[in-house]
């Protein structure tokens, strides 16, 4: 099969052919039909995060299932599926704790290599390897989804959709009683305004550098817009205090940004980090502002998701208007053409560009190529 790989970090992907081992036990095979850019994918390709090389990364993905293990039940060939990095055992200490996201298990799977090509084994990297036209997952790794939906819909519900909704519906306390600063309106972000809408949060505080990109955030819930100049101010006619606001989200990974995150927190508020800056980067916290203030600082990876869930509510979330989807799309692309849609994700000239693959043929339509830019 083909695949876009990456050899050196910091350099263009290359399209190349790859072997793809063979369906285990408790495996799905999946023709891809969409993989999305995801700004995870971008930190890993320039490097930020280490890694092993070479590697084909690629974890936003969509498609239709064309074998699966003896030990795999409830996921028969020709489902449409969810393709995400959430691979969980549902047995161990973490997952019965609903923390998915965390599960402790080693998995089969890891011993051998998913993918090779002539000179040795190549990453599939965060248990996906989706910038490619076929993967093989661990069952946990799949929802099932309805036939109708969008491929390029149906992939983003994979990572971005995930964590910014997650983010405020299963990480945080946020409710209809809660006022919300959202830092970072790119694709993450955007779906964080939308969780804080979805919970009835009547204040929504977008702040981003970016004009276009604020004047994109109140379409999809914001209720006021700020630059990380006049936050403060903003909050204060926001919420008619100067105190700050009980809820506080940070989506980009900018360890600058979480610092100043803190000063926008009321007393008893809560700052919940949910992009990942570059591996080495510290904030300085006096925890003594911490304790006598009761504000509480906290991590939200992929959400806290329970896929099994999570993506079936966000479906009818879609379906009843309370969540938008289509508006993420900015651009689709093919396989040959990754780069460029990395590029646009990276400059942040778009929220989301779709790179739709051979099972895009079969089965839903494709996405649509203009969508809105942020």
């Amino acid at each position: 099969m083909r695949a876009a790989v990456c050899r050196e970090f910091g350099t263009p992907l290359s399209v190349e052919t790859v072997a793809l081992a063979a369906v285990g036990p408790g495996d799905v095979h999946v023709e891809l039909a969409a993989c999305a850019v995801c700004h995870s994918d971008i930190h890993f390709v320039q490097g930020a995060w280490g890694g092993q090389l070479p590697a084909v990364y690629g974890h936003e993905a969509a498609g239709t299932v064309t074998a699966v293990g003896p030990q795999v039940s409830d996921v028969a060939v020709g489902d449409h599926v969810v393709v995400t990095l959430i691979r969980s055992c549902g047995e161990c200490h973490q997952c019965h704790r609903g923390n998915e996201v965390f599960c402790t298990t080693p998995f089969a799977a890891d011993e051998s290599p998913r993918l090779t090509d002539d000179d040795g084994p190549v990453l599939a990297a965060m248990n996906c390897g989706a910038f490619a036209e076929e993967v093989v997952v661990d069952r946990s790794q799949v929802v099932v989804v309805p036939n109708d939906l969008d491929w390029s819909v149906a992939s983003l519900l994979a990572c971005g959709v995930i964590t910014g909704v997650g983010a405020v519906t299963n990480t945080s306390s946020a409710n209809a009683a809660s006022t919300v600063v959202v830092v970072g309106v790119g694709g993450v972000g955007l779906n964080t305004v939308q969780g804080a809408a979805i919970v009835g949060a009547p204040v929504i505080v977008a702040v981003d550098l970016a004009q276009e990109k604020l004047e994109v955030a109140r379409a999809f819930g914001a209720t006021h817009v700020a630059t990380p100049d006049n936050v403060r101010e903003v909050i204060a006619v926001a919420t008619g205090s100067a105190a700050g606001v009980s809820h506080v989200f940070v989506t980009v990974g900018s360890a600058p940004a979480i610092k100043a995150a803190l000063t926008y927190l009321e007393p008893g508020g809560e700052l919940v980090i949910v992009g990942m800056p570059a591996v080495g980067n510290e904030i300085e916290v006096d925890p003594v502002d911490i304790a006598a203030s009761g504000q509480r600082i906290i991590g939200s990876k992929m959400g806290t998701s329970q896929i099994q869930h999570d993506i079936p509510r966000l479906i009818d979330w879609y379906r009843e208007g309370k969540l938008k989807l289509d508006e993420l799309v900015s651009g689709t692309f093919s396989l040959d053409e990754i780069n460029e849609a990395i590029a646009g994700v990276g400059d942040g000239s778009v929220i989301r560009n779709v790179v739709l693959l051979s099972g895009a043929d079969a089965g839903t339509s494709a996405a649509p190529d203009g969508g809105t830019d942020a």
